[in-house]
């Protein structure tokens, strides 16, 4: 039997990271000139604003496969591989996320990327 929950959040979680890799591909420059201002006042990322949005960008792609074809693998066969991955990914991803916004001391941001932790780390759980 399919866990329906499980369903949910992976294809939760892969709206949310499909998405933001696509904003990040197609709006690259645009996001690259609002981190740098974002980050003028953080000495580990006010240099290595580009580098750092490539790292998640692939992150967020491999996230968003990973939680397309486990939803996908858990559909079909039951299985739970690529969900896990991809839930595991998904906090990575999201643990990364949170170090650069606490480092920029934007406390709301960070506390919007805890609110998407909490289903991600709940998909691990289940999918383990």
């Amino acid at each position: 039997m399919t866990n329906t929950a499980s369903v949910l959040i992976l294809l939760f979680l892969a709206v949310t990271f499909v998405q933001s890799a696509y904003d990040k591909i197609f709006g690259w420059q645009g996001n690259i000139d609002w981190l740098k201002g974002h980050f003028a006042n953080t000495s580990l990322l006010k240099n290595n604003v580009p580098l750092s949005l490539g790292i998640i960008l692939i992150l967020e792609l491999i996230t968003g496969v990973l939680t397309l074809v486990g939803c996908v693998e858990l559909l079909i066969n039951g299985g739970r591989t690529f969900g896990f991955y991809g839930a595991v990914f998904s906090c990575i991803t999201l643990i990364l996320l949170l170090l650069g916004q606490r480092l920029a001391k934007d406390y709301d941001g960070a506390r919007t990327i805890a609110i998407y932790f909490v289903p991600a780390v709940l998909a691990v759980f289940w999918l383990s």
